[in-house]
Formats: C-alpha cells, structure tokens, sequence
C-alpha cells in the first residue's frame, strides 16, 4: 500500500514541476544577460570608434580643441560605467549607465556640429568612413537596446504570471530587471536650424 501511495504521489507530483517555469525562468535570465552583453558590445564597438574620429578631426579642426576634449573625456566616462548583469534589477545603476552614454552621444552631436564648420573635413574619405562606422555604431546601439528591453519584458513577464511566480518566489527569488529608458526630454522633437 504504501509503495502504491508513493507511486501514485510521484505520479501525480513530478508532472505537476516541469510546468513550475524553473527552466522557462532560467532561460529567460539568461537572455537578458546575453542581451546586455549584445548592448555593452554595441557602445564597446563605439568606445573603439571615438579615438580614429577624433584623431580625424584634430587633423583639421585643431583649434576646436574644446568640443575634442569633450569627446575624449565623455568616452572616458562612459567606458569605465559598466553594469553587472546581477545589477540589472538597479533602477539607479541603469539610470548611471543611461547618463554616461548619453554624455558621450551628446558630446558626439556636438562634433558633428564642428565637422558641419569645415567642408574640407567632411570632403576627408577617411572622416566620411568613420562617420558612416560611427552611424551604423549607433543604429546597433539602438538595436540592442531594443532587443534588450524585449528579453526583460520576457522575463520580468516569465517571473510575475502563474505558475512560475510561485516558482521565482518560492525558489530563485529572482528581481525585475530595468529596461532602458527614454533620456529626459526625448519625447519633444529636436530643432533643426539651417
């Protein structure tokens, strides 16, 4: 009787786990992951990038040393911010990482702007080469950011809905974690001037 009793609880029992979310959870985790490396790959390849743009343009713009300046140091922010993915859950820490980067994409804007002073820089093949890398850079950027913030919608779904919220709860005790967001202002339409 009892060997039927534990057959019966083992039948009944061991069905009932594979439907708890443990590995859909873990799956999910660790989409995020990858998805933040694909993101820190994206803004290392723009990190690499920076140096030849701006080598290219001191060639002939010297005397915008300023903006130049403000370009290597806003690189060299943004690469020592990194973000461990246990830390993706930190609100404050993605908020950290958003403003170093977008320091350097401003930063970025405005050396665009010097570039637009001087038509013989913009003729220069090899700045038009780099400008181009650094335009494709941040469509990748972009890109990750998207599927990065798909991946979290994903697991921070997986984590919250029946049955595998009880599982996350209960087991893995695992956080949200934070998507990018919008930088401040984002949503008003930049001015063009000509």
């Amino acid at each position: 009787m009892r060997a039927l009793m534990l057959l019966l609880f083992t039948a009944l029992i061991v069905p009932s786990l594979t439907g708890c979310g443990y590995n859909t959870i873990q799956k999910n985790d660790e989409a995020v992951i990858a998805a933040w490396g694909n993101v820190e790959a994206a803004y290392q390849r723009r990190n690499d990038l920076i140096p030849n743009l701006v080598e290219t343009v001191k060639a002939y713009a010297a005397h915008e040393k300023e903006t130049l300046t403000a370009v290597v140091e806003a690189r060299s922010k943004a690469s020592q911010m990194t973000i461990d993915p246990v830390q993706l859950g930190n609100p404050e820490v993605m908020q950290q990482f958003q403003a170093a980067q977008g320091g350097l994409s401003s930063a970025l804007s405005r050396l665009m702007v010097v570039v637009e002073r001087y038509p013989d820089l913009k003729a220069n093949q090899n700045f038009l080469d780099l400008q181009h890398q650094l335009e494709g850079t941040e469509n990748r950027i972009n890109v990750a950011r998207v599927r990065y913030n798909e991946a979290v919608q994903i697991f921070n779904t997986s984590i919250r809905t029946f049955p595998n919220n009880l599982t996350n709860n209960f087991l893995l005790k695992l956080d949200r974690k934070e998507p990018f967001k919008a930088e401040a202002g984002a949503e008003k339409a930049p001015t063009v001037k000509f």
